[in-house]
């Protein structure tokens, strides 16, 4: 797991306006980071797979930030992006506020990976924020569960 920025001014007020404030336009600019600090993955994904929202929290919201982050790296580094490699099965708490054992209780068994999109491939995360790492622990399981041949994550900003 890795992520070019800590989760500290400014960057933490961007993201909240990103994921909560609905100024989705912010995600352009702060997937430049991601570009940007992009790493050498060696060897490079297959797939590129944005961690989902349940459908219920996209709905709500209207856009998945991560989407919204995953697409421009998956252009600007020539992979592919697939939204529907992964979904969220299970309505989950938000992670804000939730200590490390809790983080990983609310999203165990949450994520559902589909088998024709990521079997044998190398799959390459993206999300917004990693704290604890559980979400992308619990998604990872998941493709690996249906027979992905590797999963790496990369994020926007890791918490210190």
């Amino acid at each position: 797991m890795r992520a070019p920025l800590r989760y500290a001014e400014p960057t933490s007020r961007l993201i909240h306006r990103l994921k909560y404030e609905g100024q989705f336009a912010l995600a352009r600019p702060l997937a430049g980071a991601l570009i940007a600090g992009w790493p050498a993955w060696r060897p490079a994904p297959d797939l590129i797979v944005p961690i989902p929202l349940h459908p219920r929290r996209r709905r709500r919201r209207g856009y998945n930030q991560s989407e919204l982050l995953a697409r421009p790296l998956a252009e600007a580094v020539g992979v592919a992006c697939s939204a529907t490699a992964l979904r969220r099965t299970r309505h989950t708490a938000p992670q804000v506020g939730l200590g490390p054992e809790a983080r990983a209780a609310n999203v165990q068994g949450a994520f559902d990976a589909a088998a024709e999109e990521v079997a044998g491939r190398a799959i390459l995360l993206i999300d917004d924020v990693l704290t604890t790492g559980a979400t992308m622990t619990a998604a990872a399981a998941a493709l690996l569960a249906v027979g992905a041949a590797s999963v790496s994550a990369y994020c926007l900003a890791r918490v210190s």
